[in-house]
């Protein structure tokens, strides 16, 4: 889809599946971390259900999953190594009576690696994937944040999302 700095943003296939394993189930311990009640407990092996999750959604068409990969021409890489450095899963969700809204697109997951923070991964997976809803029709697009999740808030901010719900959670046990 795009490059720069040697990193490519480009759509997820089957090879990526075992790297996005890896960092939806970091998603999922960085979430179950902010509130264990309220967040899907990671369990022994996240990777592989995260993985296998993602495996269906690559074959959805109103689903979209891109990846950065950097590559050997990214600064201080290793000649020959190609590497995941984030990801985004977005989709194109139907009107919803329930959540009083007409078709949207929604941004599900975006997640950078710890080392590729600060290079602008995270701002070119979510204007690619914005792109992408734009050209599908959609009329705008929503996503959730964790709430301490203030890194996240900012980005989405910064790229002109603004808050529109407010979840609240009560615990009955």
């Amino acid at each position: 889809m795009s490059e720069s700095d040697g990193v490519i943003i480009r759509r997820a296939e089957q090879r990526d599946l075992p790297a996005l394993g890896l960092l939806g189930a970091s998603l999922m311990r960085i979430h179950f971390a902010f509130n264990e009640r309220r967040f899907m407990a990671p369990g022994d092996q996240p990777e592989h259900g995260y993985a296998q999750f993602l495996d269906a959604q690559l074959r959805d068409p109103a689903m979209l999953v891109l990846v950065a990969e950097r590559s050997d021409e990214a600064p201080g890489r290793q000649p020959g190594r190609r590497d995941i450095a984030g990801y985004v899963y977005a989709g194109i969700e139907p009107q919803s009576f329930k959540e009083l809204r007409e078709r949207a697109g929604y941004i599900h997951d975006l997640l950078v690696t710890d080392d590729a923070r600060g290079a602008g991964v995270g701002p070119r997976l979510l204007e690619a994937a914005v792109a992408w809803l734009r050209e599908q029709g959609v009329p705008r697009v929503l996503l959730w944040t964790a709430a301490p999740n203030e890194k996240a808030r900012k980005l989405f901010a910064a790229h002109g999302f603004s808050p529109t719900m407010v979840e609240m959670t009560r615990e009955l046990s």
